[in-house]
This record gives C-alpha cells, sequence and structure tokens, in this order.
C-alpha cells in the first residue's frame, strides 16, 4: 500500500509528457497544415509567378488612377 501512494505522489515526469504533448498537438497542426497547402497548390489553375503578379498589380492600380 506504501508503494502506491508513493507513485501517486511522484510527479517527477509530469513536465517531460506535458511538453511530449505540446510537441505532438504542435507536429500534427503543422502537417495538417502542409497538407491542406498542398492540395491547395496542386488544384491551382496558373503557375504563381511573382514578377507576373506584380505586374498585374501595378496595370490594376494605373488602371484605377486613369478612371477616377
Amino acid at each position: 500500500m506504501n508503494i502506491l501512494k508513493k507513485i501517486h505522489k511522484d510527479n517527477t515526469g509530469q513536465g517531460a509528457a506535458e511538453y511530449i504533448l505540446l510537441f505532438g498537438g504542435v507536429i500534427v497542426i503543422a502537417l495538417l497544415a502542409l497538407t491542406i497547402y498542398r492540395s491547395y497548390m496542386e488544384t491551382s489553375d496558373k503557375s504563381l509567378k511573382a514578377k507576373d503578379d506584380i505586374i498585374d498589380v501595378r496595370n490594376t492600380i494605373l488602371d484605377n488612377r486613369t478612371h477616377v
């Protein structure tokens, strides 16, 4: 009976177990986000190019200035 009381009061591994659970949750969320991001990138219609996006934004801004 003394052994059960001693085990019940022992908290030495509690901090490590909490960190393991915390990091496990972060890893699961990161994997889920990467899976969603990958499926989004695979289903996009056109390739993503920063140069084309910048040109489109500039043209839109210039068009809006001339229509005002």
